[in-house]
Parts: C-alpha cells; sequence; structure tokens
C-alpha cells in the first residue's frame, strides 16, 4: 500500500484526456471549418465568428456562476452530450444564421460544463505541493488535442467524408470522455476515503477561508485578474478565430495552417510543462506577465506572415504564451484568494475571459468586412495583449496578506 500511486494523479490524467477531447479537439478545429461556411451559406467573416460571439454572451455568465454547485464529474459528462449534439446540428445545419447561432450555444454548454474550470476544480481539490505539475500535466492534453485537431482530425476527414460528416464524426468521438468520467474520475480525495496532497509548507492558499462573491467583488487584485485575463485571452480567441482565413489571404494553404496550428498548439505543450514547473519555485506573477507578453508580441509578425518561415516562428512564440496563458489564472487566483474560493473565483474570470475571446473576433471580422484586410485588426490585437499583460503586472507579489487587497 505504501507504494500505491497517489490517486490525484489518476485524476490528473483523466483531466488531460478530457481536455484533449473536450476543449483542444473541437474548438481549436472550429475555425477550420469557417471557410466552407462563408463558401456554402454566402456569409461575411463578422456573420461567420457570430456564433461564438452571441453564444458566449447568453451562455457563459449564467454557466459560470452555476459551476461551484454541482458535482465537476456530472459536469463534465453533461457537458460531452452537449458537445456531441452540437455537433451533430452543425453538420446539419442549411445556411439560417438563428440556427447556427443557437447551435453555437450548446457548443458553448459543452464548453462551459466540460471544459477547463471543472478540471480545475478537480484538481485543486486533490493537490497542495504538486498542484503547478497537476495542472501542467492536465492542460497537456488540451495541447495535445489541439495539435491534432487540424491536422489529424478536421482536415483528414474533411477530405474523406466532407465538412458535414466531418462534424458528426468529431460530436462522437467527444462522448468518449463519459466513461473516463464515470469509472476514473472522484470530485474529492473524501469521495474514496482519502485526504488531499500534503502541502510543502502551510500554504496560505489551502488554509485561507472561502470568500464570498461579494467579498470578491471589492478586492481590487481581483479585477486586475479579470481584466488582464479578459484582454489576453481576447487576443488569443482573435488569432484563433481568424487565422485560417488571415492565411488564405495571404494566399497559403489550408494545409499549412493546420501545419501552423500543429506548430502553435505543439509549443503549447512546452510553455504548460515549463510554466507549470516555474509557477511551483518562482513567482507566479512574474511568470504570468512573461506569459502574456508573449502572447501579444508575436501578433506583428502576422503582417508578414507569407516570408519563408514566418509561419513557424509565428508558431512557435505565440504557441508557448497560449499554453502557459490559461494554466497560469487559475494558480495565480489560488494564491491570491485560497482555493476554497478557487471555485467563485473562476466561475467569475474565466467567463469574462471568455467573453473577451469571442467579443474582440467578432469585430475583428467586421473590421476585416469594412477595410477590406486585416490591418487595422492586427494592431487592435496587440494593444489589447499588451495591456492585458499590464494588468498582471500591477497585482501584488507573492506573500502579500491578501485582507490588504480590498
Amino acid at each position: 500500500m505504501k507504494n500505491r500511486p497517489y490517486y490525484g494523479w489518476f485524476v490528473a490524467a483523466s483531466c488531460f484526456f478530457i481536455l484533449a477531447m473536450t476543449v483542444g479537439m473541437p474548438m481549436y478545429a472550429m475555425p477550420f471549418f469557417y471557410d466552407h461556411y462563408i463558401e456554402e451559406f454566402g456569409w461575411d467573416r463578422a456573420e461567420t465568428t457570430s456564433g461564438f460571439f452571441y453564444s458566449t454572451l447568453l451562455i457563459l455568465p449564467l454557466g459560470g456562476l452555476l459551476v461551484h454547485r454541482f458535482s465537476p464529474r456530472k459536469l463534465i459528462i453533461f457537458g460531452a452530450v452537449s458537445f456531441a449534439v452540437a455537433f451533430s446540428c452543425l453538420g446539419s445545419m442549411q445556411g439560417s444564421l438563428a440556427f447556427y447561432r443557437f447551435t453555437w450555444c450548446l457548443v458553448m454548454v459543452g464548453f462551459v460544463y466540460s471544459g477547463p474550470v471543472p478540471s480545475q476544480v478537480l484538481l485543486a481539490n486533490w493537490f497542495n505541493r504538486n498542484r503547478g505539475k497537476a495542472m501542467g500535466l492536465a492542460y497537456l492534453g488540451l495541447g495535445i488535442g489541439g495539435a491534432m485537431s487540424q491536422k489529424f482530425v478536421a482536415g483528414p476527414l474533411i477530405a474523406a467524408f466532407g465538412w458535414r460528416a466531418a462534424l458528426q464524426i468529431m460530436g462522437g468521438l467527444i462522448l468518449l470522455v463519459i466513461p473516463v468520467a464515470l469509472w476514473v474520475l472522484r470530485d474529492k480525495p473524501s469521495d474514496m476515503g482519502l485526504v488531499p496532497e500534503a502541502a510543502s509548507k502551510v500554504s496560505r492558499e489551502a488554509t485561507a477561508s472561502s470568500l464570498t462573491f461579494g467579498e470578491l467583488l471589492v478586492r481590487w487584485p481581483f479585477w486586475l485578474v479579470t481584466a488582464g485575463s479578459f484582454l489576453s485571452i481576447a487576443a488569443i480567441g482573435s488569432v484563433n478565430q481568424h487565422m485560417k482565413l488571415l492565411f488564405l489571404d495571404a494566399d497559403l494553404s489550408a494545409s499549412l495552417v493546420a501545419d501552423t496550428t500543429f506548430v502553435i498548439l505543439a509549443s503549447s505543450l512546452a510553455g504548460r510543462v515549463i510554466t507549470g514547473w516555474l509557477a511551483d519555485r518562482f513567482s507566479k506573477k512574474l511568470v504570468m506577465v512573461a506569459a502574456y507578453l508573449l502572447v501579444s508580441l508575436p501578433v506583428p509578425l502576422l503582417y508578414v506572415i507569407d516570408q519563408p518561415s514566418m509561419t513557424y516562428l509565428f508558431g512557435m512564440a505565440f504557441g508557448f504564451g497560449l499554453g502557459a496563458n490559461y494554466m497560469l489564472i487559475p494558480l495565480m487566483a489560488a494564491e491570491l484568494f485560497g482555493t476554497g474560493s478557487l471555485a467563485r473565483v473562476m466561475g467569475i474570470v474565466w467567463p469574462f475571459g471568455q467573453v473577451g475571446q469571442a467579443t474582440l473576433p467578432f469585430f475583428v471580422g467586421a473590421m476585416h468586412d469594412s477595410a477590406g484586410n486585416y490591418d487595422l485588426a492586427l494592431a487592435v490585437v496587440f494593444a489589447i495583449g499588451m495591456i492585458g499583460a499590464g494588468c498582471i503586472a500591477l497585482l501584488p507579489g507573492k506573500g502579500r496578506d491578501r485582507s490588504l487587497a480590498v
């Protein structure tokens, strides 16, 4: 019994698979279908990205506020089913924007309830000393799923069966997370008669009392985390949603888009591993600022993306920052507000970030439709990413008493 592995690592491995199947594969594959919608239905770019925009505004605020009320394990099962239904509907749509936006709402329900937040809460329940490593392992799944999404899943399926069948097959694949959630996942150690992993020292985040929503809302670091995440994730979403269309405008091939996405997500794996290791040893604030800068600084490379090797240089730099970005938010939140408050913090911060991820791409599309190019839009994306990094730089350092941050 003494040599038996800590069960939390099985939970982390399950989260690896779940994030690969419910975030990495579907969410990074979705923009790969946009040119097919434009060609078949005659939509412009603002209309094509409007599904993500409207579904985020309608679903995420309510969904995020409900996450802390239910079992993460049950939420993951519910979300996977919603994803499968949504992808089946996308594969059968006939050009109605209303139906497209409604179906995107189902996608967003799946993303909320089977995506990052339930996994973050699960890992915070199981880990203390190795929380950064556990989050890094789980988020490797997101990166691997995203890396495979276009080059090895969506692209080959579209080539073999057409874009409609490809969407429906991908919806069926997402259902594979249900047996993992049923047979392996447990919400917390006490469900198995176990105790959480011991902390290497008495940690403020492990012992801090849970904060109410009202208590969080009057703390200025909470709003800095929220604003910084909103802005940085908005920049990420704009690149992800428009990259294929931008590449096609530059006379680059769809296969090169898939290759670049693979490079981005492969680089994100290194970003997750390295920053997870750094976050366990150094200031989470400084690590997070560096990651946010790596999201925005590569954006100007998109102006010259048709130059030799530029796609790979952009992919490696942007991917590293992307990989670290999402993982560092819950780690920073746990340090600032305690693990007992993590579900509530992420129930607000995470939906705000996703609103940014959906809103800015919509306006980027509108700016392109108005100007006929992405020149102004890319400048806006760069500026917003830099401001997001600045918000994180203003956070209090490690060791500051949380009571001072009111």
